[in-house]
């Protein structure tokens, strides 16, 4: 007799396939996310006809998933729930619209990198009411057409992720407005002559609110503009995580829609969005004071006043400054000093920062657990590398040269190596010795 652990066990197959009838009875999860695992197409096509319990199946560590695999899961699990395709590139429309056709409403679906139309995209939207998580990244064919049936359709999602898709312009987002103004009468100039027909859509006016959704992705949508922002803000106000990054258009005003979400928002990703300044930052650090996670990686324009207004977050514990280049020194003793709670911080690439700021920021924060600073001149000094999380295989040599990442435990032996350094300097000085960098732990001044 089978004890419940291992009936549990048999009910979730998790990177390999299922060995036995038993197995093909009762499992329920089919979890198959290593690539390295063995597992082929050929081989999963026929469990998809012996498994015709199953729940959820993850498919993204078999890479060379094909329709066939997918019609079969169609046709032969009437209870299937939910479906992980990322990566799979070799599934199209086809195996989708027999998914839309034969299969319960699922719950999740995650298609990222799965190259799909409009055609699938709406019929996914149409057909499965009751979807909680949708992921459709790396989208090329995807247009405003078929996002807008999401938005229309889809209204008890929870997560949105539509990151890369190059062609969604706002026209595929809700508008902030709800009722269409008439015209006035009377002549007036002609407008601009649309550049395709997908510029002739009107505004996605929606009479409910995606009172559900929480998470939103649409980094790298390199269209959207702060009027798709505010779209989505007027439309979704409780949402509790954004991402935005890579979208170049984006000005202070976004970020003013979005300080709209106030305490609901947690985390915001806002890297490589340009034209944002520290009166956006101020703006919504006033306003959405339960950030918990914010990244502004590659925001030039950002200074030491961006961080100032950041450390007055109650609740920061991750912060990404990677290569802003106007911070300063005072921007991390002040850091160090009015953000007890925080615990990741990436400064890569901030030429301006000087070990000393460092120093007193390990010494003072004593929740952090992971400082990047690779590429900060003054991480480089003797002896600090031997701290660091080994670099990365695919780097080139130079970038090995100036790798910098301190984690876990490491980041208090870098601050007790700092430490002890310091007392070193003192001792030198005192005695009018010229201070010497030492690499070890030894406390001798020669």
């Amino acid at each position: 007799m089978n004890c419940p652990d291992d009936v549990e066990d048999m009910r979730r197959i998790v990177d390999r396939l299922p060995q036995t009838d038993s197995e093909r009875r009762i499992v329920r999860h089919l979890v198959i996310r290593d690539p390295n695992c063995g597992v082929s197409d050929e081989w999963v096509a026929p469990e998809m006809v012996s498994c015709r319990q199953l729940e959820s199946v993850v498919l993204s560590g078999v890479t060379d998933t094909s329709d066939k695999t997918i019609v079969r899961l169609a046709q032969e699990n009437s209870n299937i729930q939910g479906l992980d395709l990322t990566g799979c590139k070799y599934v199209t429309d086809v195996s989708i619209m027999e998914l839309v056709a034969k299969t319960p409403p699922l719950q999740w679906l995650q298609l990222s990198g799965v190259v799909l139309t409009d055609a699938s995209v709406s019929a996914i939207a149409k057909t499965f009411p009751r979807l909680v998580e949708l992921e459709l990244n790396d989208q090329p064919l995807m247009t405003a057409v078929s996002v807008r049936d999401i938005w229309s359709y889809s209204r008890k999602l929870r997560t949105l992720t539509l990151a890369r898709s190059p062609q969604l312009t706002d026209s595929a987002l809700p508008s902030p407005i709800k009722t269409l103004t008439p015209q006035p009468s009377g002549e007036k100039p002609l407008p601009a002559r649309p550049h395709t027909w997908l510029d002739r859509l009107p505004p996605l006016i929606l009479h409910h609110t995606a009172i559900d959704l929480r998470v939103l992705d649409l980094s790298h949508c390199l269209k959207l503009t702060d009027a798709g922002v505010e779209g989505i803000v007027t439309h979704a106000p409780l949402l509790r995580s954004l991402a935005f990054a890579g979208c170049p258009n984006l000005t202070d005003k976004a970020l003013e829609s979005i300080s709209k979400l106030g305490l609901h928002l947690g985390n915001l990703t806002l890297a490589h969005c340009p034209r944002i300044t520290d009166n956006g930052i101020v703006s919504l650090v006033r306003s959405c004071t339960e950030l918990r996670s914010v990244d502004l990686a590659f925001c030039r324009h950002l200074s030491d006043m961006a961080v100032f207004e950041l450390a007055s977050l109650d609740h920061i514990h991750r912060l990404v400054l990677v290569r802003v280049p106007k911070l300063t020194d005072n921007a991390i003793y002040f850091l160090a000093d009015h953000t007890p709670s925080l615990e990741r911080l990436h400064l890569s690439y901030c030429d301006r920062i000087t070990l000393k700021s460092l120093h007193h920021l390990v010494r003072t924060c004593k929740r952090l657990v992971h400082l990047t600073a690779t590429g900060v001149p003054g991480a480089r000094r003797t002896g600090v590398g031997r701290f660091s999380d080994p670099p990365p295989a695919d780097l080139d040599p130079d970038q090995k040269s100036v790798f910098r990442a301190f984690t876990g435990p490491n980041v208090a032996a870098l601050c007790k190596f700092l430490d002890k350094e310091k007392l070193r300097r003192e001792q030198a000085e005192a005695q009018n010795i010229p201070f010497v960098a030492r690499s070890d732990d030894s406390m001798d001044l020669y």
